[in-house]
């Protein structure tokens, strides 16, 4: 069953209300992304890993991952597009704390898209179902060097720049090889499979019930 963007936000806040907080969601989202990732591309001890990740929730799922993929021996490099006070939610605060804690995971802020190493494999956690209008800088040099870099491609939940509701594409998008999306497909993910690659929807626990009155 395919729902609807907003769906899929009133479920997360209802499923929020009832205890089951976003913080748990982002938790077995990038757990959930990771084995998936792993499941598709093999054995990432000391492969190259370059993680992207954006300001709201979306890059909230790429901490998580990066935290995970560093359990399994992986080299993995963060690139924050931005500074560390515009991280927008808590729970992404939260999971960048932790990392901070972590001397195997390398951590790069600010606007620059300069790396001294070619990765293995990206982690696109730009931009996620928030999506609207002309994407700017820098993530907008983020997407062209995902896109002009040859290796494996990840987009978290969705691809950045493509409407996970429409299907339509902003200026531009990254193209990656798989996409894992979280709880049920939204409508717009599967028209571009193009865009995607090899699609998946990922259970992260939400319960059965935040659905009632919604679906």
């Amino acid at each position: 069953m395919e729902i609807t963007v907003d769906q899929m936000y009133n479920i997360e806040n209802k499923g929020h209300d009832m205890g089951f907080l976003k913080k748990f969601m982002m938790e077995n989202a990038g757990a959930a992304a990771v084995r998936r990732l792993i499941e598709k591309y093999g054995d990432v001890s000391s492969k190259k890993i370059l993680i992207f990740v954006g300001m709201g929730n979306n890059g909230g799922d790429g901490l998580v991952m990066a935290r995970h993929l560093s359990g399994y021996d992986a080299n993995v490099t963060v690139k924050l597009l931005g500074s560390i006070e515009k991280i927008k939610t808590e729970e992404s605060n939260w999971n960048w704390s932790i990392l901070e804690k972590m001397p195997s995971v390398t951590l790069l802020t600010g606007d620059e898209i300069v790396f001294d190493f070619a990765p293995d494999i990206i982690i696109d956690g730009i931009l996620g179902t928030g999506i609207s209008g002309e994407i700017r800088e820098p993530y907008a040099s983020a997407i062209n060097y995902i896109n002009q870099t040859n290796c494996f491609k990840f987009a978290v939940d969705v691809p950045s720049g493509l409407d996970p509701q429409t299907g339509e594409t902003a200026n531009i998008v990254t193209k990656c090889d798989l996409t894992v999306t979280f709880h049920k497909m939204k409508q717009g993910i599967p028209k571009r499979k193009d865009l995607t690659g090899e699609l998946f929807a990922e259970k992260i626990g939400i319960p059965r019930e935040a659905e009632e009155g919604i679906l």
